[in-house]
């Protein structure tokens, strides 16, 4: 039998979670108030009125959550650290009894084989400083900045793959534009241009203490979310344009970072609510970093139109997950790859986060046969080996997420993990997605 879809000896495969996600003891160990916290409280905010108060208790399970992932051949883990676990009311003296669990955790991995790679900040802001103007006001940059350093100075003889900010556009504009994420709230343009630039200035804050404390052989970059143009016809003409519309998509923050500029487009654009920029700014945000992470979950299918694109309506039946932005369209993952190569030129590219969310049962017997999610992360995998297949810098592959979570403001129905949870008794079970996906990351090779 030939064996196709090999990838790179060495290519990354892994899974992905985040803290408030998974780790539940929202109370415990001095941690204090998230601004998910919060929001959670709000009549309304969280689908079934859910909260992340104890979510998958990974915070007491991780070791047997570690050695799942072990079992199913996975060597290569993302999480991310509590902002508010470590600095409970946002700056001040580190707790060290968060420390402490983060200690214990990285630990753990390496002794199970498992590479860790840590994402500074997943939404996850302390609410204290929400009730100073959380990202609307650049005292927050200041303390992320010493959020960083500590985290970096506790972690730096195990941890080497770092990842600064994970989604600006879903803490920022989800979050202070259109409301439906914590904050919860609905700024003017001017207000959500500032939020973005002092994102951007953390950004550059991670890089500054990676590169200051890290110590030999750290790796860092930033994480970006993305709808993707693609090509219905793959013509020069359509392919030209839907870069052209990736960059626009993606301006206000890829091109401060590897352009050191904010296009002159999207200040027009902005018109009176450019962001308030100090001298220096710029160059802060755009350090050099050593790869940039994407996390591609869909596309839309396009037409050179003009100088412009015209978007295809997808039909009423097209398919989807279990969430109608979960358009299945295989070839974003290719061209989110190619469009970021030719724009940007970083050094490495990973997908940072992929996966598919379903509304996920078990039978009778307690198992999940999820063909559906196996499909979908198949085609995916086919299409990312094409942008290795023709020389892009594609590294690396995390699947989100590992296990079933809280979903945000979809609280706990929609499910993205492979391994499925029993929110009431805490009982995980791989679903069929996850012995397949363990088998691709043990064979390296897409089966």
């Amino acid at each position: 039998m030939k064996l196709s879809y090999r990838y790179p000896r060495d290519f990354v495969w892994g899974v992905a979670a985040s803290a408030l996600q998974i780790e539940g003891g929202a109370a415990g160990d001095g941690r204090g108030e998230s601004v998910w916290d919060r929001f959670a409280r709000r009549r309304g905010a969280i689908a079934g009125g859910d909260a992340p108060a104890s979510a998958c208790d990974h915070y007491r399970r991780y070791p047997a959550d570690i050695e799942l992932m072990r079992r199913l051949g996975l060597r290569h883990y993302r999480l991310s650290v509590s902002w508010s676990r470590i600095f409970p009311s946002g700056r001040g003296a580190p707790n060290p009894l968060g420390l402490d669990f983060y200690d214990r955790l990285i630990d753990r991995l390496l002794e199970r084989g498992i590479t860790p790679w840590v994402t500074l900040y997943h939404w996850e802001l302390p609410q204290a400083l929400e009730d100073e103007g959380g990202w609307r006001v650049r005292t927050t940059v200041d303390a992320f900045g010493a959020y960083a350093d500590a985290v970096v100075l506790r972690l730096r003889d195990r941890v080497k793959r770092w990842i600064t900010l994970n989604e600006i556009p879903c803490f920022i504009g989800l979050g202070y534009e259109t409301g439906v994420h914590a904050p919860g709230a609905k700024e003017p343009p001017a207000v959500v241009a500032q939020a973005y630039h002092h994102a951007l200035l953390a950004h550059g804050h991670a890089v500054r203490a990676v590169r200051e404390h890290g110590g030999r052989g750290a790796r860092v970059g930033l994480t970006q979310n993305t709808d993707v143009p693609v090509p219905v016809i793959e013509t020069p003409e359509n392919a030209a344009a839907a870069q052209r519309a990736f960059a626009r998509r993606n301006r206000h923050l890829l091109a401060p970072v590897f352009h050191g500029a904010y296009p002159d487009d999207y200040l027009r654009d902005l018109k009176s609510s450019r962001p308030r920029v100090r001298r220096g700014d710029l160059d802060f945000i755009s350090q050099p970093t050593d790869f940039l992470g994407l996390n591609i979950y869909s596309g839309f299918f396009a037409r050179a139109a003009g100088r412009g694109l015209e978007q295809i309506p997808a039909p009423r039946d097209y398919p989807c997950g279990a969430l109608p932005w979960l358009r299945v369209v295989p070839q974003s993952i290719y061209w989110a790859v190619r469009h970021s190569a030719n724009l940007y030129r970083p050094p490495a590219l990973y997908i940072t986060e992929h996966g598919a969310c379903f509304e996920d049962v078990p039978d009778r017997a307690g198992a999940v046969a999820d063909l559906h999610r196996r499909e979908f992360l198949r085609e995916y995998l086919i299409s990312l080996h094409r942008a290795v297949d023709e020389g892009y810098p594609a590294k690396g592959y995390f699947l989100w997420s590992l296990l079933d979570n809280f979903e945000w403001a979809e609280g706990y129905r929609k499910r993205f993990g492979i391994v499925h949870v029993d929110f009431g008794t805490q009982k995980r079970t791989p679903k069929l997605s996850a012995h397949w996906y363990g088998a691709v990351a043990r064979l390296n090779r897409v089966v």
